[in-house]
């Protein structure tokens, strides 16, 4: 086990993770190396994003040419549609926006929407919808642990690099410590039922926050003495060739011949 109880468990979490997030293959796309579909996902966004609101027909082009690559990598759009449910929340903030922004009006099925609000409530929905796809087949093609090799070819900081390390490796480590937390107070009677059981779940939060701010003390009181000075080891060095580049960034490319046409016409 170490200096830390959890790190076995975290290695599992860790595994556990992967298993939600990315979908095991051998496809073109999974074979990629990380930086490379890092590129291209960041790529893709920023043209979608650019794309005028009015150019419709483009984000058709653009979600045929995700669905190009989602058939290249495998992955079903029964697994892809599952995980676009995140953006739910988006989905519920544009549909108000025809009610509640100002401006010309017009009357649909004896309700009173405003133009702008359509106009916006399409700009969030297209590119909001497009950029979660991009994004989540990039993590069904790719291990996190490969997303933070990735990360670290690119020259991110290193420390938002260990930062985002720690976060995937003991995130679920701390929820498991949440859930062992709540098994006792309900071994115990406890039952929240209302504002009078705030306190309780505030104890409890305090003491999650107690626990998991040990933990990382040991942790790193533990990488110290293994002769941590501020910067991770890079075990694996990842390197994409021409070829491979060229695949990559042939998604944001086409993206955005797209995306001039849309401004052109």
């Amino acid at each position: 086990m170490g200096a830390d109880g959890g790190t076995s468990r975290a290695s599992v979490a860790e595994r556990g993770g992967a298993h939600r997030l990315y979908r095991h293959g051998h496809s073109p796309v999974h074979g990629l190396p990380p930086h490379t579909k890092l590129a291209a996902a960041f790529l893709f966004v920023v043209v979608v994003v650019s794309t005028p609101r009015e150019a419709m027909w483009a984000f058709a082009v653009y979600a045929v040419l995700l669905a190009v690559v989602a058939y290249q990598a495998r992955v079903p759009a029964r697994f892809l549609l599952g995980r676009l449910l995140i953006e739910v929340p988006f989905v519920a903030f544009a549909v108000l926006m025809p009610f509640v922004a100002e401006g010309e009006r017009v009357h649909v099925l004896g309700l009173s929407l405003s133009v702008n609000g359509l106009w916006g409530a399409w700009n969030v929905l297209a590119k909001g919808t497009l950029g979660v796809a991009a994004s989540v087949l990039l993590a069904a093609t790719t291990e996190l642990r490969e997303l933070l090799l990735g990360l670290q070819r690119m020259k991110l900081p290193p420390l938002l690099v260990q930062i985002a390390s720690f976060m995937i490796r003991y995130g679920d480590v701390i929820t498991d410590e949440m859930r062992r937390m709540r098994i006792a107070r309900e071994s115990r009677g406890f039952e929240a039922k209302g504002v009078r059981h705030w306190g309780v779940l505030a104890k409890s939060a305090g003491a999650l926050f107690i626990r998991s701010y040990e933990r990382g003390e040991r942790v790193h009181l533990a990488m110290v003495s293994r002769g941590y000075a501020g910067s991770m080891p890079v075990i694996d060095e990842v390197t994409a060739s021409g070829a491979q580049w060229r695949h990559a960034l042939a998604l944001p490319c086409a993206a955005l011949v797209v995306c001039l046409l849309g401004w052109m016409l």
